[in-house]
């Protein structure tokens, strides 16, 4: 049985979407996971997809303090789209967020994306990594409602750091290993 898994994301400068490529990798270290990227930079999100996924992971940069504004008016749009209908109710969810600060309020960006999954109905699947504490462990931001990396004020070729990315990776994996044992265990 194949899984599919959308991965929708948003990117003012490309390190969230250097992030969001860690995630899918991860998604594709499972084998009969399917994996789409989709970037709300590139206009309208693609609702059959999202309708059509087994899980969703949501990313966003933290600006402000929160998620993007173009993140947030995908939520927004999706009341009508997807929440009236419920065609996300118990799908496999999961978030992650990039600033440039080390905390940046990141925390309140994945309490949003959470939140936002839970009120579609969704089950969230956050990391299960113990805080790590050097720049070379995994989990070095300390999350564990989902995934967080930090980026310098520079190329997103240089930033954020490969610890960060194999976490995302390590999110994309994890989320693409739950939503199996959900599907198989629906029967699916």
């Amino acid at each position: 049985m194949s899984i599919s898994i959308s991965v929708i994301y948003d990117s003012g400068y490309g390190h969230t979407r250097k992030q969001a490529e860690a995630v899918a990798e991860g998604v594709r270290e499972v084998e009969r996971a399917d994996v789409q990227l989709i970037s709300l930079a590139d206009g309208e999100a693609d609702w059959e997809a999202l309708a059509a996924s087994d899980a969703i992971i949501f990313g966003s940069p933290t600006y402000n303090g929160t998620i993007s504004a173009r993140f947030k008016a995908f939520m927004e749009a999706s009341t009508g789209k997807s929440w009236v209908p419920q065609l996300w109710r118990n799908k496999i969810a999961a978030g992650f967020t990039n600033s440039g600060a080390m905390h940046g309020d990141k925390m309140q960006s994945l309490v949003t994306l959470a939140l936002f999954a839970a009120q579609h109905g969704m089950i969230w699947v956050g990391l299960d990594l113990f805080p790590g504490k050097s720049d070379n462990d995994l989990n070095r931001v300390g999350g564990w409602l989902g995934a967080m990396a930090q980026s310098d004020d520079a190329s997103p070729e240089i930033t954020p750091i490969d610890s960060d990315l194999k976490t995302a990776r390590y999110l994309g994996k994890r989320v693409a290993e739950t939503a199996q044992q959900f599907h198989a265990g629906r029967g699916a």
